[in-house]
């Protein structure tokens, strides 16, 4: 059976830490592939993504094209309502071995999330270090990734101000933003 990696998250854009995070992954833990999850809206953050559904696909998409280990899957942007991991999980079950790869930060709330026994069950919880988060809790494995101090939201805002988000994003990540018009 292989060992498969599942990363959510609302991808608003997928940065070069993602990539670096899920590359890290893949090497480390062995794993067959990653699936990147945008999430539709995440039950915790009280705004929604800024970016629509199919942009946000649509840049994954084109980030990942590179390496075939990665994968894009939109299952949380066809269900309605809000993103619950367990429900994901769940529904990758058959995929192989789930590895969850989580920020440190994301962690942080871990506890607040819809059945955490549960998302523990189906799957191995990773973690990839984040600037200021905390340290895993004894028994959940970090991450040997590099540590970026990048954020979407950060890059949301560096946009609306005119900013490049050159060397931030992919290449074809950084041309689809411009394309579009997002986060201006």
């Amino acid at each position: 059976m292989s060992s498969v990696g599942v990363f959510g998250g609302t991808f608003d854009p997928v940065h070069v830490g993602h990539l670096a995070i899920a590359n890290a992954a893949l090497d480390e833990l062995g794993l067959a592939r990653v699936y990147f999850v945008p999430a539709r809206r995440s039950p915790l953050k009280q705004d929604g993504p800024i970016a629509g559904p199919e942009d946000r696909l649509a840049m994954l998409t084109a980030a990942t094209a590179g390496e075939p280990r990665f994968r894009v899957s939109g299952i949380e942007l066809h269900r309605k309502g809000p993103s619950f991991t367990v429900d994901t999980l769940e529904a990758l079950r058959g995929e192989g071995e789930l590895f969850l790869i989580l920020g440190s930060d994301a962690y942080a709330d871990f506890e607040r999330w819809r059945e955490p026994a549960r998302i523990r069950t189906l799957a191995t919880i990773v973690l990839a270090a984040r600037p200021g988060a905390p340290n895993a809790p004894s028994g959940v494995r970090m991450l040997d990734s590099p540590l970026m101090d990048i954020s979407s939201r950060e890059l949301r805002a560096r946009t609306a101000r005119g900013r490049s988000l050159r060397y931030l994003v992919p290449e074809e990540v950084l041309r689809y933003i411009e394309e579009h018009g997002l986060y201006r």
